[in-house]
């Protein structure tokens, strides 16, 4: 009898902890479960954001995970007057956002615009007259890109300095990289929406883009 007892106790105390050990692994795995769910909204995006000229592991690789994200893009006039933006807003607030016009500006113009304050750390690229810069001031954010650009049904000659495709990215809120890694992203982003305005201005003596720009670390 006291040994049936004592085999009888020990499986109860076996069962117990079988089912406290199930109970604990079921708990973990519904909190991974309702995490997940609540923090990726970036990978629900398409798989082209900004009317399909940007790709969604740009946006993953520069804003933090959320719980939910949307993303819209608008095309404005035409011509010497074309404008198109696209942003990407998240529920953890943070929102990464960009436009690209046809402006009459020469590359010293848009230079002197972007990257001529002293107060602020830039670093800067070119490839076959495309330039681009960065701020690169910790978790602050900024980028510009230029395409020499004189767009269908304008004559080169009515610019006062030098017709160009200029594009602009931004940030706000906490982002998943900073510094260096912030601004080259912000940049990618920047020159993916040049490329696309460039397209939609259908750009006289139509040039070929690279698959990407030298990279700032790499200089």
């Amino acid at each position: 009898m006291g040994e049936r007892s004592g085999s009888a106790k020990r499986g109860a105390r076996e069962y117990s902890a079988k089912k406290f050990v199930a109970c604990v692994v079921g708990f973990l795995l519904v909190g991974a479960g309702a995490w997940f769910a609540l923090t990726t909204g970036l990978e629900r995006l398409p798989s082209k954001v900004c009317d399909g000229a940007v790709e969604r592991d740009l946006v993953i690789r520069t804003l933090p995970r959320t719980r939910t994200a949307e993303e819209g893009s608008k095309r404005r006039h035409e011509g010497a007057d074309l404008r198109f933006s696209c942003h990407v807003y998240t529920s953890a607030d943070s929102i990464l956002s960009g436009a690209a016009r046809v402006d009459d500006a020469s590359p010293q113009a848009w230079l002197s615009h972007y990257g001529g304050s002293a107060d602020r750390r830039t670093v800067r690229v070119s490839s076959d007259g495309i330039e681009a810069l960065a701020e690169v001031d910790g978790d602050r954010g900024s980028s510009s890109v230029y395409v020499p650009c004189v767009p269908r049904g304008v004559r080169a000659g009515d610019a006062d300095q030098t017709y160009a495709v200029v594009a602009e990215a931004n940030v706000v809120g906490k982002t998943r990289v900073s510094g260096m890694a912030l601004g080259q992203a912000l940049t990618d982003f920047a020159y993916r929406l040049a490329e696309h305005a460039y397209q939609l201005a259908e750009c006289e003596n139509p040039r070929d883009f690279p698959e990407e720009l030298p990279r700032y670390g790499s200089r």
